[in-house]
């Protein structure tokens, strides 16, 4: 039986997403008491117009500690512009960019809607399944 290569099939389905207008402090305990590194940042009409990473809200935790300006809102301090998968393509191109790059997630898109999120967790679960146990 041949096993799947799509990202779809490996993706997270239910996540947690922020909005640009919530304040960094309210999403920054999201991610904690959701235990991810990071999550996409819609804008008031579900687009996509982020992520909010927890470097993001390292910076954001350390500027209120030198400057005693803490907080501010979500899109300010997220990375704007992510880069992000469609749900066809293959596990290994996701594979290849979460190795040449930084990021540890990527939204999933599918004709411009978010349709979920793959993490290198959830790419190492699909490679595991292809060697012998």
């Amino acid at each position: 039986m041949k096993r799947s290569m799509k990202i779809q099939d490996y993706m997270q389905k239910n996540f947690l997403t922020l909005e640009g207008e919530m304040d960094v402090l309210r999403a920054t305990q999201l991610l904690i008491k959701s235990d991810i590194s990071g999550a996409p940042v819609l804008d008031k009409h579900g687009r996509l117009i982020g992520m909010l990473t927890e470097r993001d809200c390292m910076q954001v935790a350390l500027q209120g500690f030198y400057h005693g300006e803490p907080g501010g809102l979500v899109k300010k301090h997220m990375s704007p512009d992510p880069e992000y998968v469609s749900p066809d393509q293959s596990i290994l191109t996701v594979a290849e960019m979460f190795i040449k790059g930084r990021f540890q997630r990527y939204p999933v898109v599918d004709n411009g809607r978010l349709v979920g999120v793959i993490a290198r967790w959830d790419v190492m679960r699909a490679l595991s399944g292809f060697y012998p146990a």
